[in-house]
């Protein structure tokens, strides 16, 4: 998975505040590969994304979120790719 973020967004923080307590409350949370981008400093690959919002989370092309975050949705997100 890609997740693009502005390092100074407050969303984008929260989004990875709350990956990382999934992570920490679900270890098979950890076998799912999250790419940190920042889209002000890796622009030439954010701009092959189609999104608007911050934090993004993509796997491959297909968008899975995109603009504010929740952590049950996020948590919902990593269940489903996980096919649970």
């Amino acid at each position: 998975m890609k997740l693009f973020i502005l390092e100074n967004c407050p969303h984008c923080r929260n989004a990875r505040r709350w990956i990382k307590e999934l992570q920490d409350e679900n270890p098979e949370y950890n076998q799912i590969e999250i790419e940190l981008i920042d889209e002000q400093i890796n622009s030439e690959l954010a701009d092959q994304y189609d999104y608007y919002y911050v934090p993004a989370l993509f796997d491959g092309n297909t968008k899975l979120h995109e603009g504010v975050a929740s952590k049950d949705g996020l948590k919902k997100i990593f269940d489903q790719y996980l096919g649970h």
